[in-house]
C-alpha cells in the first residue's frame, strides 16, 4: 500500500532491543521476543472474545444446536451430513444418533487411546466401504507458535433457515449453474447477443429477490441496483472494475529477453525460476451436470467416491485460459489453494512491481535518487525481497485451514447447497419428516425461488430441482461454511497488500505491459477469447486497473469459483476472506516483534477499506 494512504490504526510496538553481545543474551532474547509475541496473542484473542461474545463458540457451542434440535424429527435438515446413511425418500440422515456420534467424533478426536494402551476409532458409521472420508475435522485443535489461534478467530453467524439472505444466496448459487457455459465476456454492462440476454435475465430475477426486500452482505451498505458487470463479483474494491478475472489468473510473465516471446502477457506463462507454470486449464465437458436426479444425489450424500475425470473432461480439447465460470470451477476444483497467490506473487515481482515504500528502500534502495536516510545498500532477500514475500504468502495458508476447520466442523456445521437444493427437489416428500416450521419455511423458499426454479427445471433434464454441480462427487467432505477457498484467499492475499504497493497500475509502456506507480498512465488489461484459445486486449477501460483491485478481485474470482462449481454460498465468500485477512494480520504482527535492527513498518488497504499498519515501533495517531 502507499504511504500515501491515510492511517488511522493505533499499532502494537516491541520492547525486544539489540544489541546481544554474546550467545546467552541472544538465547535470553529469544525467549523474550517469544513471551513477548506469546502475551500479544493472548491479548488479542481475549479482546475478540470480548467484542464477539455472540458468535465465539465459548458462549455458543453449538451455532446450529437450536436448528438440529427443533424436533426429534427434522433429522438435522440444515446441518452437513455427508458421508452418513440418508433417506432415499427425504433425502435427510436416515438416523440421528449416527449425526451425533459424528458430532462426538469431531470433539473428542476419530482415533483415541484407552487407558494410554491400544488405539480404537470412534463409533461413527461408514455408508460406503470406499467411501470417501471427512476432510481434517480436527485440525481447529492444533496449536501454531505464531499467528493467531486457530479458535482464536470467529465468523459471524451464516444466514439460517427462514432468513431472505439464505433464499438470495441459494438463488445466486442456482443462477451461477445456469451461467456455467456462458463466456465471462458477457459479463460486463450492455453485452448485446444470447449470451448478454442470459446474464440479463440472472440480474432480473436476483434483482426481483432485492426489490422484495431480500439482502445480502454485498448489498447490506449500498443498496446498489445489481448489473452485469457487478453480480457475482464479490464486495471490496476494484472487484467490479474491468474483465472478470483478475489479471493474475491470465497473464504470463515479463519477457526475459527483447524480442523473445516464450513469456509476455499473453503468453500465459509464469516464469518459475527454470521452469514456468502454465495459467492454461484442461476443458471440462460443456453442458454436462451432475447430481440432478435423486439416486445420484444420494450416492454423493452417502460419501461415494464417483470422480471420473475421463468423464469429466474433454479429452479432444486442448487446454485454454479460462474463459467460463466452468474453467473457473474447474481452477479451483483442483488448485493447491496457495496457488493462485503464489503466481500472483511471482508475476508481480516479474514485472517489479513496486513495494510498499517503506519496505522498497529496505529492499535496496529503489528510490531513483538515493535519499541518506532511506537508501542503504544491502538488498533485500530473506528480508524484504523475493524470497521473503514468496515463502510467507504460501506459509500464512496453513494457519487459515486450520481456523477453517475449527470454524466448520466444531461451530457451523453448515450444509452445503447442493443439500440445501434436495430440500426445494424433495419438498413433496419432507412434510411428515420435519416439523410444521421447518417445513413452512422450506416451502417459503422455494415460492420465493420460484422463476429461478423454472429455469433449473428446464435444465435439468428430469425436470427437477437439484442443484446441476460441476463436480460428479459435488461438494469436499466437509461444511460449508466458513470457505476454505476463501480463508486461504483472504490471508494470501492480505501478505500480498501488505507488501505491495496497491496503488501501483498495470499500464502501457513502449508497447507493452508494465505495472508502476504511475499517474496518468494508458491502460493495459487482458480477457480470455470467448473460446480460451487466447488472450486479447481488454480495450474499454476509462483507467488503469490497480494492484489493490486486482488482488482483490482474485480472492474474490477464488472464492466464487467454488459457487460456481455449486460447492458455496456468498456469505460463505464474504465472511471468510475477512477472517483469513485477520490471520494474516495477526501473523505479520507477530513477526514485526522480531525484527531488532531492520524498521518492519508496512500499510495495507483491509476489504472493507480501512487502513492497518502494522510496524515493530512507529505508532500513528489516528487521523483527526
Amino acid at each position: 500500500m502507499s504511504e500515501k494512504t491515510e492511517v488511522n490504526e493505533i499499532v502494537e510496538t516491541s520492547t525486544v532491543k539489540p544489541p546481544h553481545e554474546s550467545f546467552t543474551d541472544r538465547v535470553a532474547a529469544s525467549e523474550a521476543y517469544r513471551i513477548e509475541a506469546a502475551q500479544f496473542a493472548t491479548k488479542r484473542a481475549l479482546d475478540a472474545l470480548a467484542q464477539r461474545e455472540d458468535i465465539h463458540p465459548e458462549h455458543r457451542p453449538d451455532i446450529n444446536y437450536v436448528e438440529e434440535k427443533i424436533g426429534a424429527a427434522d433429522s438435522f435438515a440444515m446441518s452437513f451430513t455427508k458421508g452418513l446413511k440418508h433417506d432415499k425418500d427425504t433425502g435427510l440422515v436416515s438416523k440421528p444418533a449416527d449425526f451425533e456420534a459424528y458430532r462426538k467424533a469431531i470433539v473428542e478426536g476419530f482415533v483415541k487411546r484407552d487407558d494410554g494402551d491400544e488405539p480404537f476409532t470412534q463409533e461413527v458409521p461408514s455408508t460406503l466401504e470406499e467411501g470417501r472420508p471427512w476432510e481434517a475435522p480436527t485440525a481447529g485443535q492444533v496449536f501454531d507458535l505464531q499467528g493467531p489461534d486457530a479458535q482464536a478467530v470467529t465468523m459471524q453467524k451464516a444466514p439460517q433457515l427462514g432468513d431472505d439472505e439464505l433464499t438470495l444466496e441459494m438463488a445466486e448459487v442456482y443462477e451461477l449453474a445456469l451461467l456455467r457455459d456462458v463466456p465471462f465476456s458477457a459479463f460486463r454492462e450492455k453485452q448485446a447477443g444470447e449470451n448478454g440476454r442470459k446474464v440479463d435475465g440472472s440480474v432480473t430475477r436476483l434483482e426481483r429477490l432485492l426489490d422484495k426486500g431480500f439482502r445480502k452482505r454485498m448489498m447490506d451498505a449500498s443498496g446498489r441496483r445489481l448489473s452485469a458487470q457487478n453480480v457475482f463479483r464479490g464486495s471490496s474494491k476494484g472487484v467490479d472494475f474491468g474483465p472478470y478475472l483478475s489479471q493474475f489468473m491470465l497473464i504470463g510473465s515479463r519477457s526475459l529477453e527483447q524480442g523473445k516471446e516464450e513469456f509476455g502477457p499473453l503468453s500465459g506463462y509464469i516464469n518459475y525460476g527454470a521452469q514456468r507454470i502454465d495459467q492454461r486449464v484442461p476443458v471440462a465437458q460443456a453442458g454436462v451436470n451432475y447430481m440432478t436426479d435423486l439416486e445420484s444425489w444420494i450416492k454423493v450424500q452417502d460419501g461415494g467416491n464417483v470422480r471420473d475425470n475421463g468423464v469429466l473432461f474433454d479429452r479432444s480439447a486442448q487446454r485454454r485460459f479460462m474463459a467460463t465460470p466452468r474453467d473457473l470451477a474447474t481452477y479451483v476444483h483442483d488448485d493447491a489453494l496457495y496457488q493462485a497467490y503464489l503466481n500472483a506473487c511471482l508475476l508481480l515481482l516479474s514485472y517489479g512491481a513496486p513495494f510498499d515504500e517503506r519496505f522498497d528502500a529496505l529492499s535496496g534502495g529503489r528510490t531513483e535518487i538515493p535519499d541518506p536516510f532511506t537508501y542503504r545498500a544491502a538488498g533485500g532477500f530473506a528480508l524484504y525481497g523475493g524470497p521473503h514475500i514468496l515463502s510467507l504468502v504460501t506459509e500464512v495458508a496453513t494457519r487459515a485451514l486450520k481456523a477453517v476447520r475449527y470454524q466448520k466442523f466444531n461451530v457451523h456445521r453448515r450444509l452445503r447447497p447442493e443439500a440445501l437444493a434436495a430440500r426445494m427437489a424433495l419438498l413433496d416428500n419432507l412434510e411428515n419428516s420435519v416439523t410444521e416450521a421447518t417445513f413452512s419455511k422450506f416451502s417459503k423458499m422455494e415460492g420465493d425461488l420460484k422463476p429461478t426454479l423454472t429455469e433449473i427445471r428446464a435444465l435439468n433434464t428430469n425436470k427437477s430441482a437439484f442443484l446441476p454441480m460441476a463436480f460428479q462427487e459435488g461438494s469436499p467432505m466437509h461444511p460449508a461454511y466458513g470457505a476454505g477457498h476463501a480463508t486461504v484467499a483472504g490471508a494470501c492475499v492480505t501478505i500480498l497488500k501488505a507488501f505491495f504497493n496497491t496503488d501501483a497500475v498495470f499500464f502501457k509502456k513502449d508497447g507493452g505491459l508494465s505495472i508502476g506507480a504511475v499517474e496518468n498512465a494508458a491502460p493495459m488489461a487482458f480477457m480470455a477469447s470467448d473460446d480460451g484459445s487466447e488472450l486479447v486486449p481488454d480495450t474499454g477501460l476509462s483507467a488503469p486497473l490497480t494492484v489493490g483491485g486486482e488482488l482483490n478481485k482474485l480472492a474474490a474470482n477464488i472464492s466464487i469459483g467454488r459457487n460456481m462449481g455449486g460447492v458455496h454460498y456468498y456469505s460463505d465468500y464474504f465472511d471468510s476472506i475477512r477472517m483469513g485477512e485477520e490471520i494474516a494480520i495477526g501473523l505479520l504482527k507477530e513477526q514485526a516483534l522480531g525484527y531488532p535492527t531492520d524498521n518492519f513498518e508496512l500499510t495495507l488497504e483491509k476489504f472493507d477499506g480501512a487502513c492497518e499498519v502494522i510496524s515493530r515501533d512507529l505508532v500513528k495517531l489516528k487521523k483527526s
